[in-house]
């Protein structure tokens, strides 16, 4: 599975402010941080800041399946990645509300003046939620682990860097270097989405080659350890996952209480969007997220004890593309026809002009949602490039450009006009959908109504996940998709598989062993550019530049982002949902209950 199935905001609005001091402590080659170390009998802690909560009581939330593992070197499915995110942490890690970077197990880092080397220093006392103690041999083991081609882990493509994979050396216990072969970018950010792992429970079967066969849902409690707030501590097939508080947790609240404040978090299993919207409502759940907008009217109409909250537009982004691979010598007529129709960048824009985006954020989304020109969503103010034109939808303007693309109308026997190509062929195509979101479903036949206005005969055709996939990626057997991807984080680089040419999710025709086109040439260079630029203002401008050729190309056609629409108990403290993922746990170790029975912190 690709690095972006990975990688996968009550601060948003002095996002701006934090951002220029971090830009500037990026250029000094240093981070100040965001939170402050304490030395405890043990350790060093960190210490955030937020409001004081009560220690005790249990926090339960629902998943829409069961996690699929607990390992965080091959975990790709959405549920495993939440719950292993409670359970593990990184280096230095990216806080989902501010987008900015803090640190975590490195209590601090500098960057060489030639942005070629990291030196990070981990905390002192640092301990496994085992008990064993934590030191640089283990981030060494981690590192040597997604690097390794034999593991095939997914983040290994995000640690090639220039070509070349990073090196890690070991200076003493405490310190660590990474070099780089060239400057990246996105610098300390790197280091986000890497957990930690223990030597002392994987080396043996990383040893024996049965890595990917540890930590399933069933492993026992003291043969899984991590350095997240929570640890395992029961799981009940088919119904509920049960983690416990870290007592080794290395965070502590402004007053000196260790963190977590929850002694136990629970994860009910449950199979529908409309059951999660039961549970909640009856009380047996504390938080709910990943709702649709009808469910966000449900809840919202009935709230009682808990309140709903919009946290406006996320990172995801979704879309049209149509099937730009090169068909081949021994393609059909068929193909190789519409070939010609999709690679014509007038016909592409006709399209897109003639896509109704406003009706799809008030139909799908019933208004809670964003109509989307290209990639980086209003959510992400960080990378949008404002200067993007958001024309109004225009069945003039696309007709006039199918006109000067060769293509005519002509009328049939029931009054309607079918648009025909310059060979005079009826221009007909499917759209491949994944019959498990219904909101890309409803966003096809939407665009297959519009499309009909033009004379374009539309199928939407719904598809089993796997099956959408191996179409569009194995054996690219279609016209044309509905599909969306989600950022997990706001910097540009972890989409650099999607935008590079020669990336394997470069969706509408991957893995070119050279660029197609001109403009995918010049979209290449700039991400390796960008990739290498050392200010913000550089980063900014190149990727300013590729927004602005997707816009001008439309290899991708941008329809809508839908808003993070989620829900909490009333009795839920220092709930602050983000929009990056995940959305209400990314803060789990501040969250308590109001009427927990224990007294504030521990």
């Amino acid at each position: 599975m690709s690095a972006w199935m990975q990688r996968n905001v009550a601060l948003r609005h002095w996002l701006f402010g934090m951002l220029a001091a971090s830009v500037a402590a990026w250029a000094a080659g240093q981070f100040a941080l965001a939170a402050t170390p304490q030395h405890g009998a043990r350790g060093e802690f960190l210490v955030v800041p937020g409001e004081i909560g009560r220690s005790g009581g249990r926090l339960v939330v629902s998943l829409r399946a069961e996690p699929k593992t607990l390992n965080p070197i091959f975990a790709t499915d959405a549920p495993s990645r939440e719950v292993i995110s409670v359970m593990q942490a990184d280096l230095v890690h990216i806080n989902r509300a501010t987008q900015l970077t803090e640190s975590a197990l490195a209590k601090s880092w500098k960057v060489s003046p030639d942005g070629l080397r990291y030196t990070l220093k981990l905390r002192q006392g640092l301990r496994f939620s085992d008990g064993h103690p934590l030191d640089a041999d283990d981030v060494l083991f981690s590192f040597h682990v997604y690097l390794d081609e034999n593991v095939h882990a997914p983040q290994r493509a995000l640690l090639i860097v220039g070509g070349k994979p990073i090196t890690v050396t070991k200076v003493d216990a405490q310190t660590l270097v990474f070099a780089v072969a060239k400057p990246y970018g996105a610098r300390e950010r790197l280091f986000d989405g890497f957990a930690i792992l223990p030597r002392h429970l994987l080396e043996k079967p990383y040893q024996d080659g049965k890595l990917s066969q540890v930590w399933s849902l069933s492993t026992p409690v003291n043969q899984c350890a991590g350095m997240g707030a929570f640890r395992l501590k029961e799981y009940v097939a088919g119904q509920r996952l049960v983690l416990e508080r870290n007592p080794e947790y290395w965070k502590t609240d402004t007053k000196g209480n260790r963190l977590p404040y929850l002694d136990e978090l629970v994860f009910l299993f449950v199979p529908s969007g409309d059951a999660q919207v039961l549970r909640f409502q009856s009380g047996e759940t504390d938080l709910i997220s990943r709702l649709g907008a009808e469910n966000f009217a449900v809840l919202s109409r009935q709230a009682r004890g808990y309140t709903m909250t919009d946290a406006g537009p996320g990172l995801e982004y979704n879309f049209l593309f149509f099937n730009l691979n090169d068909p081949g010598a021994n393609a059909s007529a068929e193909a190789a026809r519409k070939q010609k129709w999709f690679s014509n960048v007038k016909f592409r824009r006709a399209v897109s002009a003639a896509v109704d985006r406003e009706a799809i954020v008030r139909l799908v989304y019933q208004g809670r949602g964003v109509a989307l020109w290209g990639p980086v969503t209003p959510g992400n103010k960080l990378w949008l490039n404002g200067a993007i034109p958001h024309p109004a939808r225009s069945i003039e303007s696309a007709r006039a450009l199918l006109r000067e693309a060769g293509f005519s109308w002509k009328s049939g026997s029931g009054g309607e006009a079918a648009l025909l190509d310059s060979e005079g062929a009826p221009v007909e195509f499917s759209i491949l959908t994944s019959s498990s979101n219904a909101d890309r479903n409803k966003m096809a036949t939407l665009i297959q109504d519009d499309l009909k206005q033009l004379g374009m005969r539309v199928q939407v055709v719904p598809l089993e996940f796997r099956s959408f996939l191996d179409r569009v990626m194995q054996t690219k057997e279609y016209d044309a998709c509905v599909f969306g991807l989600a950022n997990t984080d706001a910097d540009p680089n972890p989409e650099t598989s999607v935008w590079l040419s020669s990336g394997g999710t470069h969706l509408w025709n991957p893995s070119q062993a050279r660029p197609a086109t001109s403009w995918e040439a010049e979209i290449d260079h700039l991400m390796e550019q960008q990739l290498g630029a050392k200010t913000f203002a550089e980063r900014k401008k190149l990727y300013d530049r590729v927004q602005e050729i997707l816009a001008e190309q439309q290899p991708m056609i941008f329809l809508a982002s839908p808003d993070i629409l989620v829900g909490a108990k009333n009795t839920v403290g220092n709930f602050h949902p983000a929009v990056l993922e995940p959305y209400v746990l990314w803060n789990v170790e501040q969250l308590y209950l109001r009427n927990a029975p224990g007294g504030a912190g521990r």
